[in-house]
């Protein structure tokens, strides 16, 4: 029988103590006043900032990192990295280039065999890379540092530390979908497809919510029958076929694949894009459309700094001080929404 807590004549009960919130640091809303800021300088600045074509141009150049960066978005949520994914692009564009330049039969037939072999490629990254952190448990940091030193000593070996020559593949690259007005470049309308796939995926399927909660609290999502090991092996293996896709437009679009440069940095590039756009380092944070602004606060920069003739070096302090202070931005996220 339940004890009587009616208070007595005269008497109150104890106030309940209040519980205690952390500030709520809008995301989103700060990454949009800070592409409203590059948009309104980098457009007094330049005169053709704002033209269509150079916006074509700013898509381009991220379609790669965009699609790269929407499996990265789906392992950081998980708690998990990949960082081989500059020198698996790298590996996947010379093995399409070798494969296709060293075979008998027709063109057609080359440029088939090219892509077979690529996807392979990245397939079997995915693979060995899901392995060794599920099955054999090595942290992913080291595993995907591992493989980037890897795959960039594979692909120069395959090529003989040359450029690999590739013809009469210049579609995904350089190939626009439809006839002036609308002739948008294939590059961008990729980036576009694999977004909306993985943003999809992530808000709206079992898979998805799934990773959330093994990011957030891998106990309890083991406990509650979330099979973990399984689910991040997948990230991994999704993350592979990226590179294979990533690869093939960035051979299609140099026609050649250069083993010693191709892809280079774009690790650093897809984490900047990611962490900037909300994604947490701890896990269990993270969104499509936040990568998305991220995407487009980095290709903004890129492109305005390029339109003002900035110097390369320059640029890849820009880029680097974008990646600290992106970081920088998590830590002190997470100590005021913690209280």
């Amino acid at each position: 029988m339940s004890a009587d807590i009616t208070p007595a004549a005269g008497q109150t009960l104890p106030a309940e103590a209040p519980r205690r919130r952390g500030f709520q640091v809008p995301e989103v809303a700060a990454l949009v006043l800070f592409l409203a800021a590059e948009l309104i300088f980098f457009g007094l600045k330049s005169p053709y900032f704002f033209e269509r074509e150079n916006w074509f141009n700013i898509l381009t150049a991220i379609a790669i990192y965009g699609v790269l960066a929407a499996p990265a978005t789906l392992l950081l949520v998980a708690g998990q990295f990949d960082l081989s994914v500059g020198s698996g692009v790298a590996f996947v564009a010379v093995m399409m280039a070798y494969v296709s330049g060293n075979q008998p039969p027709s063109q057609g037939q080359a440029i088939i065999l090219g892509i077979l072999a690529a996807i392979g490629c990245g397939l079997g990254i995915g693979i060995v890379n899901g392995f060794l952190v599920t099955v054999v448990g090595v942290n992913a940091l080291i595993t995907t540092l591992g493989m980037l030193a890897i795959l960039r000593g594979l692909a120069q070996v395959t090529a003989g530390g040359q450029t690999v020559l590739l013809d009469s593949f210049s579609g995904l690259g350089q190939g626009r979908v439809a006839a002036a007005p609308f002739d948008i470049p294939v590059a961008a309308v990729i980036l576009v497809g694999v977004l909306l796939l993985f943003w999809a995926v992530m808000r709206y399927t079992v898979y998805g919510r799934s990773m959330y909660a093994i990011g957030a609290n891998p106990v309890a999502a083991r406990l509650t029958g979330i099979r973990s090991r399984r689910l991040v092996y997948l990230g991994f293996i999704l993350s592979g076929l990226a590179m294979t896709l990533g690869g093939l437009m960035l051979v299609s679009e140099v026609g050649a694949a250069p083993s010693g440069t191709l892809g280079l940095g774009y690790e650093l590039q897809v984490v900047t894009a990611v962490i900037l756009g909300g994604a947490s380092l701890a896990g269990g944070r993270g969104s499509i459309v936040g990568t998305v602004l991220g995407l487009l606060i980095i290709g903004v920069l890129n492109n305005g700094l390029n339109l003002l003739s900035v110097d390369a070096f320059w640029q890849q302090v820009a880029q680097g001080a974008l990646l600290i202070a992106a970081v920088s931005f998590d830590q002190l996220r997470i100590r005021l929404t913690t209280g």
